[in-house]
């Protein structure tokens, strides 16, 4: 059972990463970069001349790039860690999990880390006025393990109670509040922090949906061995 889960989950997120982290470079990185430049100075939003919306910004950087894929890669394997895990055990529950189901295993990935903590807590870009990191850590944590038994609850849930608890748990961390700054300030336009936001959105979305199915493919095959 221990090597299913470590050989599905090493592929899957190998995979996934990879696919994430070349997404990441190609259209999150770039964004990222941007800030940088209204962060350092070199570019002022508001100042007395125009900053152009497409400045030069550094190009191919191999140890920077590779690295970044590197991470990429471990953080997915982390996570489908934790989806394997999750599947083996709905599958003792009678579940059948599928390349096709996974997918759904994979949204589901991605409204408990992604989007459930970005509800009230946005990602940050590099200058953007945030509140202490270790407080911001411990919501972030709070609310991904809440949204996480959340979403089992839905998916397993086999009566009212179960659904309602599932709804507490998913509004609770917002009743209650993400950590924010005491002011509003930061150099960085909203017009990249938006598009920061949707990108790291859309990509974590599709790394998600990856992650799922190819969790489910090789724990599948695995199992058939």
């Amino acid at each position: 059972m221990l090597s299913k889960l470590l050989t599905s989950a090493l592929f899957a997120g190998a995979a996934a990463g990879l696919i994430a982290g070349l997404l990441q470079l190609l259209f999150v990185q770039p964004v990222l970069l941007h800030a940088e430049l209204y962060e350092s100075g070199q570019l002022v939003h508001f100042g007395a001349i125009a900053s152009s919306a497409h400045p030069d910004l550094p190009g191919f950087d191999a140890v920077r790039d590779l690295l970044s894929l590197v991470f990429s890669m471990l953080n997915y394997t982390g996570y489908a860690l934790m989806l394997v895990a999750l599947m083996l055990l709905a599958e003792e529950r009678g579940a059948h999990v599928t390349a096709h189901t996974g997918m759904v295993w994979g949204v589901a990935g991605f409204v408990a880390a992604h989007f459930a903590p970005g509800f009230s807590l946005a990602p940050e870009l590099p200058g953007s006025a945030a509140a202490d990191i270790g407080t911001r850590q411990i919501w972030w944590f709070a609310t991904v393990i809440s949204a996480g038994i959340a979403m089992w609850l839905l998916a397993f849930g086999q009566n009212w109670a179960m659904w309602g608890s599932a709804i507490i748990l998913m509004a609770a961390p917002h009743v209650i509040g993400a950590p924010m700054p005491d002011t509003l300030t930061g150099p960085v336009p909203t017009e990249i922090a938006s598009l920061f936001a949707a990108r790291a959105y859309g990509v974590g979305l599709a790394a998600w949906v990856m992650l799922g199915c190819f969790a489910a493919y090789f724990l599948d095959k695995e199992q058939r061995r």
